[in-house]
């Protein structure tokens, strides 16, 4: 019989099904939903609860799919400076036409893209026309002075009314986005406004998978969503709003505890009353009673602040976060009391490469061996780490040749003449292609070619930092790569 996992997915879609559907209920059967987070490859969240998959939130909606439809809301300030994703490398005009693309492919109706902070601009009206011949409906929202502060305002003829109204024909309309800051909450509170001048009964919540309501403060999965976000500064805090109505302890975060004084004021000055009393109330996640092993899911937890930890080393030192983000994601390895130590390949790869003086990656499988490869005249470290790994997942001596001369030599003469490389060492992925060429006549590189997937979810870390071609193909295998924040890269 399989190990239960910690997390058990099946019950968190059912019961968060369950509220999202009596929230609709709520409201007289119109909901907007203020959609955060990612909903494809949220990988955070299945890291930290081992069970959670990735398209958790997409399965979600398309259990609903006959109920909802998708609103995505873009600052036409991301638009004009050209804002480009951190994750995806794309451009934010661009992440939203793949949005778009991917909610379609999934089942999902995407009939409105609203473009916040509208001001007539070459590049933001280009986006607009593209939009609209792709059959997309477009609507302008603008900025309010004073926003949220000036209520009078907001709750406007020149605030909110000011704004296009966004037609919508289902119950549940998912307000989404590709990014933090596009305006969703005041999308929302544009419709809630339109909705009741127009005598249309309608309601609000709020879908955040992190922090977690009903954690401790300090549980290592609410710690971990701190790590994550240390470029936005968040933190978690008691709900004091919530504990003064209920009497029980219930976790957010600063920005939604600072704002909803202002959010309920709002909702009143609306409709005449405000249906939360507390930012808790607001929300709809059910992923902590979903946990089964608590135990398990703060080992997770750990781990992912510890390689947040080297992820921030990394970004300050390429001049991505300031020093305070750094320092906060030290005290939060001190909180839990945390080391470097406590993840095993980083003692062994800075060991080695410090012995031998050059690059070194180690890896530990999930049977608990740590494999190495180091950096060569023939192979980045990464290349030769995954052969190195391949072999031992296969039961070969490390000493075992996989390759021939007759595949691994055209490509260092193709990288040396027609490429103009500088050098000649081969990467992580032309290595797998080479071991895949290999496969078709060598059973032993077939062999080691099908022990691919076995490093999947795999702790590794390199002692300094890694050319990008080599991290985009060891995160495409899936493994958990962190890095040494040294100012040195690999020589490609």
């Amino acid at each position: 019989m399989s190990k239960k996992l910690p997390f058990d997915n099946d019950k968190y879609l059912r019961i968060q099904k369950e509220n999202i559907l009596e929230r609709i209920k709520m409201f007289g059967g119109h909901l907007y939903l203020e959609f955060g987070g990612k909903l494809f490859d949220d990988y955070h969240a299945s890291r930290v609860l081992p069970g959670f998959k990735p398209d958790s939130k997409l399965q979600l909606l398309l259990s609903l799919k006959d109920q909802a439809e998708i609103v995505l809301v873009v600052s036409s300030n991301d638009i004009k400076n050209k804002k480009v994703r951190a994750d995806t490398g794309v451009t934010y005009d661009i992440e939203v036409e793949r949005l778009i693309q991917a909610y379609n492919r999934a089942g999902l109706v995407v009939e409105s893209v609203v473009l916040s902070f509208y001001e007539p601009n070459e590049e933001v009206d280009k986006f607009m026309r593209r939009l609209k011949h792709q059959k997309i409906n477009v609507y302008k929202h603008y900025k309010i002075a004073g926003y949220p502060q000036n209520i009078p305002l907001i709750v406007s003829e020149q605030g909110l009314g000011k704004n296009e109204y966004i037609k919508t024909t289902r119950p549940l309309v998912v307000v989404s986005a590709p990014g933090p800051g596009s305006g969703k909450m005041a999308t929302c509170l544009s419709q809630l406004y339109h909705d009741f001048k127009h005598g249309i009964k309608s309601g609000y919540a709020k879908y955040e998978t992190f922090p977690v309501w009903n954690l401790p403060l300090n549980h290592p999965v609410n710690m971990a969503y701190e790590a994550a976000t240390i470029d936005l500064k968040d933190v978690n805090m008691i709900d004091p709003y919530h504990l003064e109505k209920y009497g029980k302890t219930a976790v957010n975060y600063n920005r939604d505890v600072e704002t909803f004084p202002l959010l309920k004021d709002i909702f009143i000055s609306i409709s005449g009353k405000s249906p939360y009393n507390s930012p808790t109330d607001m929300g709809v996640n059910m992923v902590g009673f979903a946990i089964r092993n608590d135990k398990e899911v703060k080992k997770a937890s750990k781990d992912e602040i510890i390689r947040r930890y080297f992820n921030a080393k990394k970004d300050y030192l390429l001049g991505k976060i300031d020093e305070d983000a750094v320092m906060k994601a030290e005290m939060l390895m001190k909180r839990l009391n945390l080391t470097i130590d406590d993840r095993p390949s980083v003692k062994v790869a800075n060991d080695k490469a410090d012995k031998i003086g050059t690059p070194v990656i180690a890896v530990q499988l999930h049977d608990g061996r740590i494999i190495t490869g180091k950096r060569s005249d023939l192979l980045t470290a990464s290349a030769a780490m995954l052969l190195n790994a391949l072999k031992a997942l296969a039961g070969l001596k490390d000493k075992m040749l996989l390759l021939s001369k007759n595949v691994i030599e055209p490509i260092q003469e193709l990288k040396l003449g027609p490429l103009n490389n500088i050098n000649a060492k081969i990467h992580a992925e032309e290595i797998l292609i080479a071991l895949a060429i290999q496969a078709t006549t060598n059973p032993v590189a077939e062999l080691c070619l099908s022990k691919l997937s076995q490093l999947k979810d795999c702790e590794a870390h390199s002692s300094c930092l890694l050319g990008q071609a080599d991290l985009k193909t060891l995160n495409k295998l899936g493994m958990r790569v962190t890095e040494e924040a040294k100012s040195y890269f690999y020589k490609q």
